[in-house]
């Protein structure tokens, strides 16, 4: 402990070995098992399949999913995961790897910005709360846009800051160029809002902080091109090759999805704020204490702490108003308010002071209470009738707990409650004595054990549920390359895994406009076309949900069906 805290109040210390060592203790969290879990779905198997389909069409221009058009999302994600797919093959590892790595440059990235805004202990001390964040890490080793989208916005966003604070021209332009690139490619991550947003954060500080001078210094010509070279050929050449893309890309993709429910994704305007205390656990704690004292300070440190307060506060609110939300959407505030707990936590390292202690002692309250009550759970089986009344998730935790063969058992329940348990007493423990260094150390590693538990815990209980892996496998053990494959819904990691093309059967939905776009007969069916094909003489293989199988079970003249793979949610079932 000494050390560490030794360690972290040097303010000088060179920056390459601080990045090594930060490197070796996040890589081993950000990469370790990457392809032992199989691919969720939807969100998994459909970016991992849109660069598959690129490198066997051999068209890097037009995304398709499941062989038809797919204008949704802009292509750096898709490029990089087809360069990961051609170096290291067909896999898990190299779907996952471009958003692996890019939750582990933004940490790297937050270390450099706070170092540089603050000092070397600062910058460390962000780097391992945003790192140890059980949320951010579990996001970065998902396939999303999002984790690619906050790297692009965090080296934009803190360029910007960068650049008003250097005193040296010739570094203060190359930073507003870094600025522009990274607004680029946060647009060629996820669209318009890599330019909406960073234009947001700006007006409201050049406003609020009164600093509308520093506008006429910013390279707006040059950078304005540096920014359309980077984004305007890709849109050129996809609006050539395909001109229904600007209306849906521009006004469904941007405007009626901002201002309408056509997605089915509406939440409440305060759905964010339990998701981020959720997601930034155990920092979550210190976040409102840390965001007083920014705006408090906000006069003082020339214009950071402001800057780093509105970047959240504007990306919070933008997608609070829309009318679609998902979790992801926030993960690019969490470079700037690690930072800003860092800076907080700094201000008090030396002293004994308890300003937080009621922040604190209430998470480790919390977890303590929560690892008592799981470590009890088998020894309460009046709870399983409760459970299996309160919906499909309370029935399917019933079972886990209470079901004949207990998935959950009273050791595994036990390790899992003692998880939490135990870092909550030591943490009340920790407040006893008002050392920061010993309060942010058992954060740090409360937080990392979190990041390796959930892992484990999702790969061991969800993982193949919410996968199509196991029903593709025994598609690849049992089918003729004359079967056809179907779906009832969308499975996207059916055609990854596969390697085939799926007939719909019904709902289209995210594929509606493709499926509309050429011909595409045969491919999208409505539920009385496909039973036709069903009950002819091809063999024919679904994957349905469970509630739907009886339609498919039953038997008929000339019809053998069996089920050839069920992976809990979804049956794979051929008609012979």
């Amino acid at each position: 402990m000494a050390h560490l805290s030794e360690h972290l109040n040097r303010s000088e210390g060179h920056w390459l070995r601080d990045l090594i060592l930060l490197t070796i203790l996040f890589a081993v969290l950000f990469f370790q098992g990457l392809g032992t879990t199989p691919l969720m779905d939807p969100d998994e198997g459909r970016y991992a399949e849109i660069p598959r389909e690129m490198l066997e069409r051999g068209d890097l221009v037009t995304p398709t999913l499941n062989y038809v058009k797919y204008f949704e999302k802009p292509p750096l994600l898709y490029w990089l995961n087809a360069a990961a797919l051609t170096a290291l093959g067909r896999d898990e590892t190299a779907v996952r790897l471009p958003s692996a790595l890019a939750g582990l440059l933004t940490v790297l990235l937050t270390y450099g910005a706070g170092r540089r805004l603050y000092d070397r202990r600062i910058g460390l001390l962000g780097a391992l709360i945003l790192g140890s964040c059980a949320g951010f890490l579990m996001q970065s080793r998902l396939i999303l846009t999002d984790m690619l989208l906050t790297l692009c916005l965090s080296g934009g966003l803190f360029a910007f800051l960068l650049a008003v604070r250097s005193s040296n021209v010739h570094q203060r332009r190359l930073f507003y160029h870094l600025f522009f690139l990274g607004c680029g490619l946060a647009v060629l991550a996820k669209g318009l809002i890599g330019i909406v947003l960073p234009a947001g954060i700006l007006f409201w500080w050049l406003l609020i902080g009164k600093q509308w001078r520093l506008a006429r210094e910013i390279p707006w010509l040059t950078g304005l091109i540096l920014l359309l070279a980077v984004t305007a050929p890709w849109f050129i050449l996809v609006t050539l090759r395909n001109p229904e893309f600007p209306r849906f890309f521009f006004i469904h993709e941007h405007f009626e999805r901002f201002t309408s429910t056509i997605h089915h994704r509406q939440q409440p305007f305060w759905f964010f704020l339990p998701i981020l205390a959720l997601t930034m656990l155990p920092w979550s704690f210190l976040l409102p204490g840390s965001l007083m004292a920014a705006w408090q300070e906000r006069a003082r440190s020339r214009g950071v702490s402001l800057y780093l307060l509105l970047w959240p506060l504007v990306i919070l609110f933008f997608f609070s108003l829309s009318d679609s939300k998902l979790i992801p959407y926030i993960l690019p505030i969490f470079p700037p308010l690690a930072l800003l707990i860092a800076h907080r936590l700094a201000v008090v390292w030396n002293q004994r002071q308890p300003r937080f202690g009621a922040a604190l002692g209430s998470l480790g309250f919390l977890l303590l209470a929560a690892g008592v009550a799981i470590a009890l759970l088998p020894f309460l089986p009046a709870l399983g009738p409760l459970l299996q009344q309160s919906g499909q998730s309370g029935s399917q935790l019933a079972g886990l707990l209470y079901g004949p063969t207990p998935v959950l058992t009273q050791r595994i329940v036990a390790l899992i409650g003692a998880a939490l348990a135990i870092p909550g007493c030591l943490l009340l423990l920790a407040l006893r004595t008002r050392s920061v260094a010993l309060v942010t150390t058992l954060l740090c590693l409360c937080g990392l054990l979190l990041d390796l538990l959930l892992p484990l815990v999702y790969q061991r209980f969800a993982a193949e549920r919410l996968s199509s892996r196991l029903l593709a496998r025994a598609v690849n053990a049992s089918a003729t390359p004359q079967t056809l494959l179907a779906q009832w819904g969308l499975h996207q990691g059916m055609n990854f895994y596969t390697g085939r093309r799926l007939i719909t059967v019904g709902d289209a939905d995210e594929l509606t406009f493709g499926s509309r776009l050429g011909d595409q007969q045969g491919w999208f069916m409505t539920p009385d076309a496909f039973d036709r094909l069903w009950h002819a003489g091809r063999q024919v293989m679904i994957v349905v949900p469970h509630r739907e199988a009886a339609r498919f079970t039953a038997g008929a003249p000339g019809l053998q069906p069996r089920i050839l793979a069920d992976n809990g949610l979804l049956f794979l079932i051929a008609n012979h």
